[in-house]
């Protein structure tokens, strides 16, 4: 069995993006062969044409919200940084979200925001896991008024800026995000390679595409620190299908065409997917969950055949992902020859296909 030391690698700090490249279709794309672990280098623009008619594409809809919020302590003054997570549920007047805080605080501490917004929160409980659940004042469409308002994008920690920059509310968000969909504290990376003409060529070429809904949580930045890869475990997230994918996806099966997952967190979803009581004889209903689903090597993936992906982290349950989808002998490999090849990596990086 594989130790999380295994899946670790030394990345030089200038090949690690801090901006995107544009136009968004223009970064480079390595393309990685499961079978015979051959590669190729290509742009993303070149995609199209290694997908077929017949093909399902599919991708991850969700928006990325502004999820991180400075505050100050009402009596002290003293700043806190706050990263919401996920809503929990309403409160007699506001609501209450599991959050990420930054600075000196304990329960009981009341919090105000600048502005005038009048969003106020108090920290109601530590969760003894690194969370807090805090309590705003405020709810429904005046909560969120304010925090589009105030709220900046959380961006990763390896991207290193003295301040956030205007275009990244644009820039780390996918063109197809979904404004009904909001719930993602990071972007689904794989995403953001994707121009709205690009789709359009997909499509003319003979191309399926369908979307699902996960909602990227705070643990997607987290590494994997066991040293086991087995005694990980796994961070929870929200995921929606709706009766219409989940129908396209058995057609393309029968049809022999390929299930193309656009990220991990597509990939994730799908092999999420109950699949065992689907047959012609019963109704196909919207599939709603929560998953914990971890995918590492030795794992039989039951839905996808390829994947399009950005190059992760060391020792990230991601990264042991795409060792699952195409051996690790391989991604190591076509990991190497990307840092010789001065590809960019992580979030605002390049890009994958492994097929």
């Amino acid at each position: 069995m594989y130790k999380t030391q295994d899946f670790n690698y030394q990345l030089p700090n200038e090949l690690i993006a801090q901006k995107p490249i544009r136009p968004r279709d223009h970064s480079r794309l390595l393309l990685l062969n499961k079978k015979t672990g051959a590669l190729e280098h290509r742009h993303f623009y070149d995609l199209i044409n290694y997908l077929r008619p017949g093909d399902l594409l599919v991708l991850n809809n969700s928006k990325v919200f502004p999820a991180r919020l400075i505050g100050h302590k009402k009596i002290t003054g003293g700043q806190v940084e706050i990263f919401l997570h996920q809503p929990l549920k309403k409160a007699v007047a506001g609501n209450i979200w599991e959050c990420l805080l930054g600075g000196r605080v304990k329960e009981g501490l009341e919090i105000e925001f600048a502005g005038r917004n009048k969003l106020r929160a108090v920290v109601k409980k530590n969760n003894q896991d690194g969370t807090w659940q805090l309590e705003f004042n405020l709810r429904d469409q005046k909560f969120w008024q304010v925090i589009n308002k105030i709220g900046e994008v959380p961006l990763p920690p390896y991207i290193k800026r003295s301040q956030q920059l205007v275009s990244d509310k644009n820039n780390y968000q996918t063109v197809f995000a979904d404004h009904q969909a909001v719930g993602s504290v990071a972007a689904p990376t794989a995403g953001l390679h994707f121009t709205k003409s690009l789709l359009k060529k997909f499509q003319a070429k003979g191309v399926k595409i369908e979307y699902l809904t996960l909602h990227v949580g705070l643990g997607t930045f987290a590494p994997v620190k066991t040293e086991k890869i087995i005694d990980h475990k796994m961070h929870r997230e929200f995921a929606a299908v709706s009766a219409a994918t989940i129908k396209e996806v058995i057609r393309t099966k029968q049809r022999g065409g390929r299930i193309i997952a656009v990220g991990t967190t597509s990939c994730r979803t799908l092999e999420s997917l109950d699949f065992t009581s689907l047959n012609k004889k019963i109704k196909i209903n919207e599939q709603t969950f929560w998953t914990d689903i971890f995918i590492y090597p030795g794992y039989k993936f039951k839905i996808i055949d390829a994947l399009v992906t950005n190059f992760h982290l060391p020792k990230s349950s991601l990264i042991m992902l795409v060792s699952a989808l195409a051996g690790k002998q391989k991604i190591d490999k076509a990991y190497q020859a990307a840092i010789a090849k001065k590809y960019r990596f992580f979030s605002y990086g390049d890009a994958m296909f492994i097929y």
